[in-house]
């Protein structure tokens, strides 16, 4: 029975530092404990007291030495018993004060023994697994063999005594050995799941983080291929304008129509970006139709390839902005005389954009401060698509970007 308490002291340690020490959930149920040790206790005071006889005066002392249990517990054990993990050396003042009451009253009168059923679990309470067993040892051993030098009983309440002594401390040497394992298992367990749970929050924060880089990266992205883009355009616009203003009106004209065109587009970008919009090209319009406006705007050559389908934005987009990279791409680094073509091709399984230059021509393998053929590389790879550019010095620029598209399912 030593060995229950003790399951019922460990399954408090159990409540109160794994489970839900956080809810105070032992505090709310030390009264229980304590109303168990004023049962536990008067059960033996009286048992001692009842057993009177001859041995009055005896049972008297050890009733005697019974009385202190209670305020010791109240000034030490109750508040020790409470803390998440017990202070060993207050621990061991406690249970050393308990011993000095306990066992001389156990020696004294055989029924005092009962009061190790209160006993025994603090010792697992309260202490450390090899303590616990040395003190829950002397509780049921010590108690006989004082017993059996002070009162030389037969041989048969000797045995009979010895062994029970013996049953009682191996079942709580056992059952309490298993619990102390079980809890320190579920201490584990709280401080993985501690663990888990900071790491949970550590890796909401770094996706919300990394979403937000994400986010920055996409605008900025929009921003070089639309906005930035227009405004390099209107500069030069601009520039063609003041060299153009004094002998050629026509054309100066011809170029500041470009210029409120180009102006009225990147507004119309801007305000889709805001919005979080399709490009303006796009807006009720294909993608060969947006790429024809395009390519006016930057005399070059249009041919389309294979049956035009509507297909998801993503590939669209993604094709729209990198046909407006190359081009201006082309218009700042190829030369004015250079010649650009752009082909779109509509297959089962890709869409494939191609935009050539005759000009200049450059090393890609050379480093770049430039944005415009990273984020054209990065944009391709967001939709599981690919971007090469073919050049070298003096040979022109060829840019393919190829985009994975789902396979056309033939209609029944």
């Amino acid at each position: 029975m030593s060995a229950d308490l003790s399951l019922e002291g460990a399954a408090r340690r159990l409540t109160g530092r794994g489970a839900a020490r956080g809810d105070h959930a032992w505090d709310r149920t030390i009264g229980l404990w304590d109303v168990y040790f004023a049962i536990a206790w008067a059960a033996t005071l009286a048992w001692v007291l009842v057993g009177g006889g001859s041995q009055g005066p005896v049972r008297a002392v050890a009733a005697g030495l019974l009385v202190p249990l209670v305020p010791w517990y109240i000034a030490l054990g109750r508040a020790l018993l409470q803390e998440e993990q017990p202070d060993e050396r207050r621990a061991l003042r406690y249970l050393s004060g308990t011993m000095v009451l306990f066992l001389p009253s156990s020696v004294l009168a055989g029924e005092t023994r009962l009061m190790a059923f209160a006993l025994v679990p603090q010792c697992f309470m309260a202490l450390r697994m090899r303590r616990a067993l040395v003190a829950v040892t002397l509780i049921n051993v010590a108690p006989v063999v004082g017993w059996a030098l002070l009162w030389h009983p037969d041989g048969r309440d000797l045995l009979g005594n010895s062994l029970s002594a013996l049953v009682s401390l191996g079942f709580s040497t056992v059952v309490g050995s298993w619990i102390i394992r079980i809890i320190e298992q579920s201490e584990e367990r709280a401080e993985l799941i501690a663990e888990l749970d900071a790491s949970r929050h550590e890796i909401s924060r770094l996706s919300a983080a990394h979403g937000a880089l994400a986010e920055r990266e996409r605008m900025a992205r929009e921003i070089h291929d639309t906005l930035a883009q227009g405004f390099t355009s209107l500069l030069m616009l601009v520039q063609a304008v003041e060299a153009e203003l004094d002998h050629d009106p026509p054309e100066a004209r011809r170029h500041l129509a470009l210029m409120d065109e180009t102006a009225r587009q990147n507004l119309a970008e801007a305000r889709a970006l805001v919005a979080g919009a399709a490009p303006a090209d796009l807006d009720g319009a294909s993608l060969p139709d947006a790429l024809r406006r395009l390519a006016a705007r930057h005399a070059a050559a249009l041919r389309v390839r294979g049956p035009v389908r509507t297909l998801p934005a993503g590939p669209e987009v993604v094709a729209l902005r990198s046909c407006q990279e190359a081009l201006a791409n082309a218009r700042k680094h190829a030369g004015s005389s250079a010649a650009v073509d752009i082909e779109l091709t509509y297959a089962d399984d890709a869409l494939t954009l191609l935009v050539r230059d005759d000009g200049r021509g450059f090393d890609p393998s050379a480093p770049s401060d430039g944005y415009g053929l990273a984020g054209l590389r990065a944009r391709a790879t967001e939709v599981g698509g690919t971007a090469r550019i073919d050049s070298e010095p003096g040979a022109g620029t060829t840019v393919t970007v190829s985009l994975p598209l789902s396979p056309v399912r033939s209609r029944p």
